[in-house]
């Protein structure tokens, strides 16, 4: 299983609150200024017709290490996952719990031609 692996944020961003007012004059305004997010993990593997994925509440090395278990517990037994990842902090800490039955390959540094997913 040959695969691309990406995570994506999804969630609420409010904007600036803007009214009528007289010129010269600033009037106060509530506005809510709460963010919320989730995080999309996915991974397919085009070869295999196969994908696995969660939606998480943060993105992070143990929000990874779950991915990957995630990801390994889709790869056939006796079969082996090759990920290629974009070198985000959490693809390539030292923390993260990579299964043995996959092996990380990162893209180089600044060169979203090579990762498709980045363009979605």
């Amino acid at each position: 299983m040959v695969g691309r692996t990406a995570s994506n944020r999804i969630g609420q961003k409010n904007k600036i609150t803007r009214r009528w007012a007289r010129r010269g004059t600033r009037p106060v305004e509530l506005n809510d200024q709460r963010t919320a997010s989730t995080y999309i993990f996915g991974a397919i593997c085009p070869k295999e017709g196969k994908a696995a994925g969660l939606v998480l509440p943060h993105c992070n090395t143990a929000a990874m290490s779950l991915h990957l278990a995630e990801i390994a517990a889709a790869v056939a037994p006796g079969a082996h996952a090759v990920l290629l990842l974009d070198q985000a902090g959490w693809h390539l800490s030292d923390r993260l719990e990579v299964p043995p039955n996959i092996t990380l390959v990162p893209l180089p540094p600044k060169c979203p031609e090579l990762n498709p997913v980045e363009n979605t």
